[in-house]
C-alpha cells in the first residue's frame, strides 16, 4: 500500500512544475514589456519629433531591421532555442558562443548591404539606411542574448539586459532630438543597443565566436535554413507591404500603419513576450506529457486572441485628445485603422499557439508551408486592399489574410500531432 506521502507526491510535483512554468512565462512577459516599452518610447518620440513623413522614413528603416532580425533568428537563435532549451550548461554555453557568433556575422554582412543601399539611394531615405547598416551587428547580438538566456531558463538576465538598453536609450534620444534627423535617431537607437550587447557578454561570461559561425550553420542546417525562409517570408511580407503601400498611397500611409501598431504596442508586447518562451515550454510539454501539447497550444493561442480583442475595444473607447497627446499628428490617420489592426493581431495571436506546437515538434516543413501561405496572403491582401481602398483597405486586407493564415496553422498542427501520436504508438 502506498503511503500518504507517496500519494501526495505527484500532486506536489505537478504544482512545482506549474510554478516553474509560470515563473518562466512571467520573466518572458517582463522582458518583452521592457523591450517593447523601449521600442514604443522610440516610436512615440520620433513620431512627435519629426512628423508623419519623416516617421514613415524611420518606419522603413525599422521594418528593414525586422527582416534582418528574422534572418539572424532563423539561422542562429531559433535552432538554439529548439535544441538547447534545458540542455546541460556546458552544452548550452558552447552552442551560445557559436550562435551569437553567427548572429554577428549576419549583422555584419547585411549591415554592409544596407550601408551600400543607403549610399546609393541618397535623399531622405539613404542616410537612415546607412546608419542602420552601422548599428545592425549590435542590434542582432543584443537580441541573441535574450533568446540564449531564455533557452537556459534564466529569463531574469534577459530582463535586466533590456533594462540596460532602456536606460542607455534615454540620453541617446535626447542627443538625437537636438540633431533632429531620422539618421540621428537610428544611430541613437543602435548605440544604446550596443551598450546592452556588451553587457550581455559580461552577464553570460561568453564571448561570441564568429569564426565558428560556419560550423554552427552546417550543424543546424536541417532546421536553420527552413526557419530562415519561414522568418524572412514573415518579415519580408511586412516589408513588401510597406514598400508597396508607400508606392501606391504614399509614405505617409506607412507612418499611419506604424502609428496603429504603436497603439497596439502593449498587447504586441504580450504576444512577443510569450513568443520568447512558448517554444521552449511547448518542447517541455512534449517531452513530459505529449498528449497535452494540443491543449497547451489552444489555450495559448485562444488567450492571446481574446486579449487582443479586449485591448482593441479599449482603444476604441480612448478619448481623441489622449490619442493626439500620444501620437501627435499621426493620430488622425492611425485611429481609422484600429478595428482592422486589432482583428489582424487577434488572428496572429491565435495562430501563434499552433506555430509554437509545430516548432516544438520540429515539424519545420509544415511550419514553413504555413508561413509561406500566410505571407503570400498578407502581401496580397495588404496591397490589393491598398489598390482598392487606400490605407484603410490595406488594413482590412491584412486582417482577412491573417485570419486565413491562422486557420492553416491549426490544420497543420492537427495533422502533425496525429503523425506524432502514431509514431509514438
Amino acid at each position: 500500500m502506498p503511503t500518504e506521502e507517496e500519494k501526495t507526491r505527484p500532486t506536489a510535483d505537478r504544482r512545482t512544475a506549474r510554478r516553474a512554468v509560470a515563473g518562466r512565462l512571467s520573466w518572458g512577459l517582463a522582458d518583452q514589456a521592457a523591450s517593447s516599452m523601449t521600442n514604443f518610447a522610440v516610436g512615440i518620440y520620433v513620431a512627435r519629433s519629426l512628423g508623419v513623413t519623416a516617421f514613415g522614413v524611420f518606419s522603413l528603416a525599422w521594418l528593414t531591421y525586422g527582416v534582418v532580425l528574422n534572418v539572424a533568428r532563423g539561422l542562429a537563435t531559433d535552432p538554439l532555442v529548439v535544441r538547447f532549451s534545458g540542455a546541460p550548461e556546458a552544452s548550452w554555453r558552447a552552442a551560445t558562443a557559436r550562435s551569437s557568433g553567427a548572429a554577428l556575422g549576419v549583422g555584419t554582412a547585411l549591415g554592409a548591404v544596407c550601408l551600400l543601399v543607403g549610399l546609393g539611394l541618397g535623399g531622405r531615405v539613404g542616410p537612415a539606411f546607412v546608419c542602420l547598416g552601422v548599428v545592425l551587428p549590435a542590434l542582432l547580438l543584443q537580441d541573441t542574448w535574450r533568446f540564449a538566456f531564455f533557452a537556459a531558463g534564466t529569463g531574469r538576465k534577459a530582463f535586466v539586459n533590456d533594462l540596460v538598453w532602456g536606460v542607455a536609450l534615454v540620453p541617446a534620444m535626447v542627443v538625437a532630438a537636438r540633431v533632429g534627423s531620422v539618421a540621428a535617431f537610428v544611430l541613437a537607437w543602435g548605440a544604446s543597443a550596443a551598450v546592452a550587447a556588451v553587457y550581455g557578454c559580461f552577464q553570460s561570461g561568453i564571448r561570441p565566436r564568429p569564426h565558428q559561425a560556419r560550423g554552427w550553420l552546417r550543424e543546424q542546417r536541417d532546421l536553420g535554413y527552413r526557419y530562415l525562409v519561414e522568418n524572412v517570408s514573415l518579415s519580408g511580407a511586412s516589408q513588401l507591404r510597406a514598400y508597396g503601400l508607400g508606392a501606391i498611397v504614399g509614405v505617409g500611409a506607412v507612418g499611419a500603419v506604424r502609428g496603429a501598431e504603436l497603439l497596439l504596442g502593449p498587447f504586441l508586447a504580450l504576444l512577443m513576450g510569450l513568443s520568447l518562451v512558448t517554444v521552449a515550454e511547448a518542447a517541455r510539454v512534449l517531452r513530459r506529457a505529449p498528449h497535452r501539447l494540443g491543449t497547451f497550444c489552444l489555450l495559448l493561442g485562444g488567450g492571446q486572441a481574446a486579449a487582443a480583442l479586449l485591448w482593441g475595444a479599449a482603444l476604441l473607447l480612448m478619448p481623441g485628445r489622449l490619442g493626439e497627446f500620444v501620437l501627435g499628428g499621426v493620430w488622425s490617420s492611425a485611429s481609422e485603422l484600429i478595428v482592422p489592426a486589432t482583428l489582424g493581431v487577434a488572428g496572429a495571436g491565435l495562430g501563434s499557439g499552433a506555430a509554437a506546437g509545430l516548432r516544438a515538434l520540429a515539424a519545420a516543413r509544415r511550419s514553413l508551408r504555413c508561413q509561406l501561405f500566410a505571407s503570400a496572403c498578407y502581401v496580397g491582401g495588404g496591397l490589393g486592399g491598398a489598390a482598392l481602398a487606400g490605407t484603410v483597405g490595406s488594413a482590412w486586407g491584412v486582417a482577412a489574410a491573417t485570419l486565413c493564415g491562422s486557420a492553416v496553422w491549426w490544420l497543420q498542427l492537427r495533422s502533425a500531432l496525429r503523425e506524432h501520436h502514431r509514431g509514438g504508438a
